[in-house]
C-alpha cells in the first residue's frame, strides 16, 4: 500500500538509548484493570497467562486496553508453545517473555514462534495485530516484535552464555521464584548461595557490558547493578495499598474509640 508504515516498538526504542524499561505487570485478567495500569506511564505492560488469572479469551480485551496507551503490550505464555505464542502475537502483543528457558534449543524455538519465515515458522494471520502494529505490519514485524526468556532454573543459568547468544533473543529474566525452588531454598531471595549464583561477575566473565544488556533481575527493589527491566505488578501495588487502607482505617477506630471514652460520664 502506498504510504504503509509499521508501529516501532517502543522498548527497543529505549534500549538503543541506553535506557531503563519500567515494565507494569498484569496478574488480574480484566480490560478495566489493564487500562489502569497501562495509563500510570509504564513503558510496557505484561499480562500474566502463566501465573496470572488470565486465559486466551482474555488477551485480546486486556491488549485493546493496554493498545489504548503508549504502552507496549507484552504477554507471558504459559509455556514455550508456539501455537500460544504464534496466538498472542495475533491478538497484537508486541512482546513475548517465555517461561522456564533452559537451553539455547529452547531458546530458538521461541523465537522461531515469533518471527514470519524465512527466519522463523510464524503462521500468517495477524488477525488484530495488523490494526496495532499498522498495515506495514507483515513486513516489520520481524525487527519489531521482541522476544524474551525466563531463566530459571540451574540448566537455564548454566547455559545463559548459549540463550543470549541466540540471535533474537532481546533480553533475559532470573525468575528467583522457580530457582530457588530448584535450588532448594524457596523463596530465600536474599540467600548467599542465590547472591552466589547471580554475581554479575561469574555471569558474563567474558563480556561484562553483556549483564547489563541482557540480563534483568526480578529480586523486587533494584538498589544494585543494571537490570534493563523494572517491574510493578498490579496484585502486590493492590495489596499494598489495601494495607495502608486498612492500617489507616484502624487507626481511625482506634482514635474514635478514645475519643468515645473520654465523652463517658465521669472522665
Amino acid at each position: 500500500q502506498r504510504g504503509a508504515t509499521g508501529r516501532p516498538n517502543k522498548m527497543k526504542q529505549i534500549w538503543r538509548e541506553g535506557r531503563w524499561i519500567s515494565m507494569g505487570w498484569l496478574s488480574i485478567s480484566h480490560g478495566f484493570t489493564a487500562e489502569i495500569m497501562a495509563r500510570q506511564g509504564f513503558d510496557a505492560m505484561v499480562v500474566d497467562m502463566q501465573h496470572g488469572l488470565t486465559d486466551m479469551n482474555d488477551v485480546w480485551p486486556m491488549l485493546q486496553a493496554i493498545s489504548q496507551t503508549d504502552t507496549v503490550p507484552v504477554v507471558r505464555v504459559p509455556w514455550n508453545d508456539p501455537a500460544t505464542i504464534m496466538k498472542a502475537l495475533d491478538f497484537g502483543a508486541y512482546g513475548i517473555l517465555v517461561p522456564l528457558i533452559n537451553t539455547a534449543e529452547d531458546a530458538a524455538k521461541a523465537v522461531a514462534a515469533c518471527r514470519y519465515p524465512p527466519v522463523g515458522m510464524r503462521s500468517s494471520g495477524p488477525v488484530r495485530a495488523v490494526h496495532y502494529g499498522g498495515p506495514d505490519y507483515l513486513a516489520k514485524a520481524n525487527d519489531e516484535i521482541v522476544v524474551m526468556g525466563m531463566i530459571e532454573t540451574k540448566e537455564g543459568l548454566a547455559n545463559l552464555d548459549a540463550i543470549c547468544a541466540i540471535p533474537g533473543v532481546h533480553a533475559v529474566f532470573v525468575g528467583p521464584n522457580d530457582l530457588t525452588t530448584a535450588m532448594g531454598i524457596p523463596n530465600e531471595y536474599d540467600h548467599p548461595r542465590l547472591i552466589e549464583l547471580l554475581d554479575p561477575t561469574k555471569i558474563h566473565h567474558r563480556d561484562p557490558m553483556r549483564q547489563r544488556q541482557r540480563l534483568a533481575l526480578i529480586m523486587g527493589d533494584v538498589d544494585e547493578g543494571h537490570p534493563d527491566l523494572l517491574l510493578q505488578a498490579d496484585q502486590l501495588k493492590l495489596y499494598a495499598f489495601l494495607e495502608l487502607g486498612v492500617q489507616r482505617s484502624q487507626r481511625l477506630v482506634q482514635q474514635q474509640q478514645l475519643w468515645t471514652a473520654d465523652q463517658r460520664p465521669g472522665n
